[in-house]
């Protein structure tokens, strides 16, 4: 038997530094036989709602009848959960079997070069290598970070590249506007691709995005957003309508039907590629999707407890317009954990108006968290509201305990700040 922890060799500190750039992933790639020439892509960047556009795309290929391929970051509860086929993770067996083929080549590849790759680049090609010997017909990739230096960049022409919503999130490495942040996610435009874009709130974004699409000779397509309707919650599922056509999906948050919307568009480019997607497995494909940390009851209470892995102002801001919609007149109360070098001030914003009481904890990525006592004392200046309470917990099952308690049986407890506390939350429920 074969002393070796997949995930502890990926996850090995020596290679967490992250290095944007091709060069590596490239080198990496050609001495495993470029498995990513063997597979059909459609490539998913942006800064809010990526993810859930990735599973609506991948479920509704699934629904089509495709042998389709996922590719995420990062996970809510297993590793495992970043790559997966038809549905499935990452069997711990094949994880084991192609991490130590990507080994192999990545030893080879320091020991010529000096460089090792790093974190995200092995899990980039042990995804690339897992889809490609699972003989998958498509995969649905989503960018790391940024887009035009990331390491899921190595692909060729893209079938889509699909661009979510853009806003500030990693300003000191993609730019500190949005308009330079969005040339860095246009990046993935190929020549020979068919592009759908979110209608950007940022006129400099929509500009970067349609200048890289011009540049490539590629038309972008952008979801009518006037032919959307949104009903409300029903249940545990959320009926809407776009372009005359009915749909579901039980995904929560309002602003689920708009990242359906490019979603659909997505699929309808594939289907003027020759993809055999029809109108009923794209209905299907996002009536069956689901997406763990996105506006999610874990809990239906008393009280109601929802985790949101939204952890930047935009996300948070959407997270609002969600509580106010389906919780409407609601005591809310915020259990908050962030990293450090997050806009926690402007999130804290965001929300700050539905906030009956916050209990705060140290987010569990214990490099760039913020501790709780630092969140609690930006909330004091940012709320300002007397009789609020606002509280540190040491940990997450304490938290819970004690929102629930500040929620009392009629009110919500509401979990954001960090993908990485969503799985805390789990524990400590």
């Amino acid at each position: 038997m074969i002393d070796f922890d997949p995930v502890a060799y990926i996850n090995e500190p020596r290679w967490q530094e992250s290095r944007l750039g091709l060069e590596r992933t490239i080198d990496l790639l050609d001495r495993m036989g470029r498995p990513q020439d063997r597979l059909k892509f459609v490539h998913v960047a942006g800064t809010n709602g990526k993810g859930s556009t990735c599973a609506y795309i991948a479920s509704a290929l699934q629904a089509a009848g495709y042998r389709t391929g996922l590719f995420t970051s990062p996970y809510i509860i297993r590793f495992e959960e970043r790559i997966r086929v038809d549905g499935e993770d990452i069997p711990p067996a094949d994880l084991l079997d192609v991490t130590l083929f990507v080994r192999e080549h990545a030893d080879a590849m320091e020991a010529e070069t000096g460089e090792h790759p790093t974190e995200f680049e092995l899990m980039t090609a042990v995804a690339f290598e897992h889809f490609a010997r699972s003989g998958c017909d498509i995969v649905v990739c989503e960018v790391g970070l940024g887009g035009r230096l990331d390491s899921t960049n190595v692909i060729e022409a893209p079938e889509v590249c699909v661009i979510a919503r853009i806003g500030l999130d990693h300003t000191g490495v993609l730019g500190d506007t949005v308009g330079a942040i969005a040339r860095e996610k246009a990046g993935i435009i190929k020549r020979g691709s068919l592009v759908v874009s979110y209608p950007q709130d940022d006129p400099a974004a929509t500009l970067a995005i349609e200048e890289a699409a011009g540049e490539c000779g590629c038309p972008v397509v952008v979801p009518h957003f006037e032919s959307l309707e949104v009903r409300p919650v029903e249940g545990a599922a959320r009926p809407f309508s776009y372009g005359g056509r009915p749909f579901t999906t039980r995904m929560l948050g309002s602003y689920q039907p708009s990242n359906a919307a490019l979603a659909i568009e997505a699929l309808r480019a594939l289907a003027r590629r020759g993809w055999n997607v029809g109108e009923g497995a794209i209905a299907r494909g996002i009536a069956d999707a689901s997406w763990p940390g996105r506006f999610e009851v874990v809990e239906a209470g008393p009280p109601t407890v929802i985790v949101d892995g939204g952890h930047n102002p935009q996300g948070a801001a959407v997270l609002a317009d969600s509580l106010r919609d389906v919780f409407p007149g609601k005591r809310v109360v915020f259990l908050m954990s962030v990293l450090a070098d997050k806009d926690y001030r402007a999130m804290v914003r965001a929300v700050s108006g539905l906030g009956a009481a916050w209990v705060c904890v140290t987010s569990p990525n214990a490099a760039r968290a913020l501790s709780g006592e630092g969140l609690a004392l930006a909330i004091r200046e940012e709320v300002r509201a007397a009789g609020v309470p606002i509280e540190v917990a040491p940990d997450f099952s304490r938290a819970m305990e004690r929102a629930r308690q500040l929620a009392g049986p009629s009110g919500v407890v509401c979990a954001f700040g960090s993908l990485y506390s969503v799985a805390e939350i789990r524990k400590a429920l």
